[in-house]
């Protein structure tokens, strides 16, 4: 039998998870503009962890660093909280964006998404066929079975305006250049971003502040189970079709339970179920600033949402350094 403590309290549980983000962007924070990526991310990965074994759950990560004898930390499958709590499942990426912090680029996050057990897509670590748009249009107006002139002409006409008004983001990478060249030649703006494709999907859900209506292209599925988690809260839509390029791949896919090699997942079969989301801005972006520096303090400012209300909550945090 099922006591009040077990049952998943997205609620009670969101301001714990805030302070997981924040602690590991604090902590990251001090190498911005370092040149050190991994020192970056065990940073973040340490202060994580810390702070998530302090919550009162039962929580394993399915989403993570990678699989346990790849990470020291956090890998998929670690145990994490009090063990006195629900079980729930974690995703999680401490430091969003390695090389922009290395590098003091913009749009560096840490990120945690957390549901009840069973309710996040356990993705293999491989690339994901990605694409994304934000809240407010039907179901079906785009998809990954169109050409991506097709999906910027379809979402042109669903948003009442001509190709050459929408902005499409998508990850510069030498995989996307007939990507790229096919979109523009629909007149439609792309804005090309080196890393953080979380951050690069969540820019579809506020697109009146980001500026950007569609996301898509190729990067790693676990960051699509999380960039699915914050649309979940934040309202729109995400595809997503795991892509595999040996058998080592195709392996792991079967060891993480997945039958189905050609599925296309939606951000509902992704994350199934309620979920709380939190990412604190480590370097400036385009949706949360990064980590101040003053005068004997350091200041984080974190976005919080619970898809349950739709609540979206920007706190600001104030810490002495």
């Amino acid at each position: 039998m099922n006591t009040s403590r077990d049952v998943f309290q997205d609620r009670m549980l969101s301001l714990g998870l805030a302070r997981v983000s924040e602690a590991a962007a604090l902590a990251s924070a001090k190498l911005i503009g370092r040149g050190d990526e991994k020192a970056a991310d065990q940073a973040a990965v340490d202060a994580m962890r810390t702070q998530l074994n302090k919550l009162d759950i039962n929580g394993v990560v399915v989403i993570g660093e990678g699989e346990r004898d790849e990470a020291p930390m956090l890998f998929i499958g670690e145990e994490v909280g009090t063990g006195e709590g629900p079980g729930v499942d974690i995703a999680l990426d401490p430091l969003e964006g390695t090389t922009l912090t290395a590098k003091d680029m913009p749009n560096a996050l840490a990120v945690i998404a957390m549901g009840p057990r069973g309710s996040m897509l356990h993705a293999p670590d491989v690339y994901m066929d990605k694409l994304a748009i934000g809240p407010g249009y039907p179901e079906g107006v785009v998809s990954l079975d169109m050409g991506a002139a097709e999906r910027v002409n379809a979402l042109a006409e669903a948003k009442g305006c001509e190709p050459v008004d929408i902005t499409v983001c998508i990850l510069e990478r030498p995989r996307h250049e007939a990507l790229i060249a096919e979109v523009r030649s629909t007149g439609a703006a792309i804005r090309l971003i080196t890393d953080g494709d979380v951050a690069g999907v969540m820019h579809c859900a506020e697109a009146e502040q980001t500026g950007i209506d569609m996301y898509m292209g190729e990067g790693g599925a676990p960051e699509g189970v999380l960039a699915a988690a914050a649309l979940k809260c934040m309202g729109g839509q995400i595809f997503g079709r795991l892509l595999f390029r040996n058998d080592d791949e195709r392996g792991r896919a079967a060891k993480a339970g997945i039958t189905d090699l050609n599925r296309v997942y939606s951000r509902d079969d992704m994350v199934t179920q309620d979920v709380i989301f939190a990412a604190t801005g480590v370097t400036d972006g385009s949706i949360l600033p990064g980590v101040r520096r003053e005068v004997g303090y350091m200041t984080a400012e974190t976005i919080l949402m619970r898809s349950k209300t739709g609540s979206v909550r920007r706190m600001t945090y104030r810490n002495p350094a």
